[in-house]
């Protein structure tokens, strides 16, 4: 399964130790921390599995202590929300 995000659907803003986005088609706000819009921007570039995904956070950001599990737990929470798609 892969994930993207309708990033033209989002409104992103930096709010110091948070991340406001406005999901305008549902006219809802959520407060995020990271990794959440992390995961936003890099699915916003194109949808990926969950190992791809982890790849390029991995890459991006420099992790150390990469955790599939605990990712897939924050994309299926960003998919709940609304602000990602499964595909």
């Amino acid at each position: 399964m892969r994930y993207r995000a309708d990033t033209p659907a989002l409104l992103i803003e930096p709010l110091d130790a948070f991340v406001a986005v406005f999901h305008r088609p549902s006219g809802a706000t959520h407060l995020l921390v990271s990794p959440a819009p992390e995961i936003l921007a890099i699915l916003g570039q194109r949808p990926l599995t969950i190992d791809a995904l982890l790849v390029r956070l991995s890459a991006d950001y420099a992790l150390i202590d990469a955790d599939r599990a605990a990712l897939s737990q924050r994309v299926e929470e960003l998919v709940a929300a609304g602000l990602i798609e499964a595909i």
